[in-house]
């Protein structure tokens, strides 16, 4: 089973050179994935073995007419957090050169790499709705429900944080929770 260590999503059209100069850049076999999460959306990819001997894949994947995916594999123990942070730097590395638009890096490392949803509207039948869905009051409990790990950054936090206290839910939380929120943006 492959497993994402490193996700980085982007927009935007590439030509064929583009294309071309990614996958040599990235050292890529022409050939999609054929396992794991999103292989039928991958374009190319490798396999290899890190420093620390954790064997790994780098995929491209595309995701409608011009979204790419930039991905990290493991295949059960993680890689190392300075091979995180050196591909994390690769694929920034590539979106800007390219000229694409980054939309999210998960996990997120700092607050340009976080995606932000617009506000809700005022319909009660939002994605989130308007009743507390969240199993816990005790605000460490809440990073997994909101797709942070408990490692992530403090600003990475404060933004997910404030995305769900806009939601319909949040005035149905618990209020030690809602407490332990506002501290925490507080710095307290």
């Amino acid at each position: 089973m492959l497993w994402p260590a490193l996700r980085a999503l982007s927009h935007g059209e590439l030509t064929s050179d583009q294309l071309r100069w990614l996958i040599g850049t990235f050292d890529l076999t022409e050939a999609p994935r054929t396992e794991g999460p999103g292989a039928a959306k991958s374009v190319a990819h490798r396999s290899f073995t890190d420093d620390e001997g954790v064997d790994l894949i780098l995929d491209l994947a595309r995701t409608g007419e011009s979204g790419w995916v930039f991905t990290l594999f493991h295949t059960g123990q993680q890689p190392s957090a300075r091979t995180v942070e050196d591909h994390r730097a690769l694929f920034h590395d590539a979106i800007d050169r390219l000229g694409l638009t980054l939309i999210e890096v998960a996990p997120a490392a700092t607050a340009a790499e976080v995606l932000v949803t617009p506000p809700p509207t005022d319909n009660p039948d939002s994605a989130i709705g308007a009743h507390w869905y969240l199993p816990s009051d005790e605000l460490d409990h809440v990073w997994p429900h909101v797709g942070l790990r408990a490692d992530a950054t403090r600003e990475v936090k404060e933004i997910k944080l404030r995305e769900l206290m806009r939601t319909p839910a949040w005035s149905a939380a618990p209020a030690g929770l809602r407490r332990q929120a506002e501290e925490f943006l507080r710095g307290d």
